[in-house]
């Protein structure tokens, strides 16, 4: 299962190179996946040279985002409980840093956008 347009693929993986090049940055969530049925959404800004490890915020729906990695091969294999697939969110345009989602999802226990 692909997750990100060519175009998504091709911002996260500048921004995987700014980061592991040691560039204090703070991009824009470039895409937002999440579950249908389980409450579960990642907000995620880079991608690894490897193309599968991706780097953002983390809501697993149990109230701890975390900023993490996680690995987008993973991701395709997992169902929720109603066998529903993670997907991207079409509609999705990040209008904050990901700094901002951070700050506002500690504070409230989830991702809320």
């Amino acid at each position: 299962m692909t997750f990100l347009t060519d175009a998504q693929r091709t911002q996260m993986l500048a921004n995987g190179a700014a980061r592991a090049r040691g560039e204090a940055i703070d991009p824009y969530p470039v895409v937002k996946l999440y579950t249908l049925d389980a409450g579960a959404a990642w907000l995620l800004v880079s991608l690894d040279a490897d193309g599968d490890l991706a780097y953002g915020l983390t809501d697993a729906g149990i109230g701890f985002p975390e900023l993490g990695h996680v690995s987008l091969s993973a991701l395709a294999g997992v169902v929720g409980p109603r066998g529903l697939r993670i997907v991207a969110d079409p509609h999705f345009t990040a209008c904050q840093p990901l700094s901002a989602y951070t700050a506002a999802a500690l504070r409230d226990g989830s991702i809320n956008d």
